[in-house]
């Protein structure tokens, strides 16, 4: 079996997690996290739609990290960032860090809003 080393070039994957926290490139953040390419900030939850929305002209799919274990958002959240022309995946938060790194690896355009696990 041939191993390849994943790079990302500038991006920012996410290198950890734990109860509370993302280790995201070198930094750390605590609670939940928006995070793409380009950068990563806090995210205020479900309710918070703003910079998800801000991110429409950017990305084609935001996976939504719901937790230790995968549960449905709420309908209205779905609705909205469906209609700005963002496809939605919601996913526990690990699978969510998983694939979004992996898609990040191929340069694809995909951002994750995460919540702890």
């Amino acid at each position: 079996m041939h191993l390849n080393e994943t790079t990302y070039d500038d991006a920012q994957p996410v290198k950890g997690y734990g109860p509370g926290f993302f280790r995201i490139a070198d930094e750390v953040f605590h609670g939940p996290i928006l995070t793409q390419a380009t950068g990563t900030k806090g995210w205020g939850g479900y309710d918070d739609l703003a910079p998800l929305l801000a991110l429409a002209a950017d990305i084609d799919v935001l996976f939504v990290g719901t937790g230790a274990e995968i549960a449905h958002i709420p309908t209205d959240m779905r609705e909205t960032l469906e209609a700005a022309g963002i496809g939605v995946e919601a996913m526990s938060t690990p699978s969510a860090c998983r694939t979004y790194n992996v898609l990040l690896s191929e340069g694809r355009r995909v951002a994750a809003a995460l919540t702890s696990v």
